[in-house]
């Protein structure tokens, strides 16, 4: 009778078995590599939030909340949590770059009506 009792019970142990494998163990990996990638937000990065905005982190405010840009002059504050994706990581060395283009570019702006004023002279 002991035995019998065992062989029923068997298939459920083995049904237990196969959900944890193919269910809670990948779901319990991805909660965990998910936490990781918002624990390594930085300033700068693309991400996604999870109403589908996409925008560049431009301050981590705390641990709980970041700033994110949206568009040019339009920043919002978002829970860290509802950030679902990161697109990409900036590259210092590219970013730089990017800052030293856009200073010579506002300094060329800002010298741009002094030179028309003094081809008016």
């Amino acid at each position: 009778m002991d035995q019998n009792a065992l062989i029923q019970f068997l298939p459920l142990v083995l049904i237990f078995i196969v959900f944890y494998f193919l269910l809670i163990r990948p779901q319990q990996k991805k909660q965990k590599d998910h936490r990781a990638m918002l624990d390594a937000l930085r300033r700068g990065d693309r991400v996604v939030t999870g109403g589908g905005f996409f925008g560049t982190v431009s301050k981590v405010v705390s641990p709980e909340e970041v700033e994110v840009d949206l568009a040019p002059n339009v920043r919002v504050r978002v829970l860290r949590s509802t950030i679902s994706s990161v697109l990409a990581k900036p590259d210092p060395a590219a970013a730089r770059e990017a800052v030293k283009e856009r200073d010579a570019a506002k300094e060329a702006r800002e010298k741009e009506p002094a030179r028309r004023a003094a081809d008016k002279v």
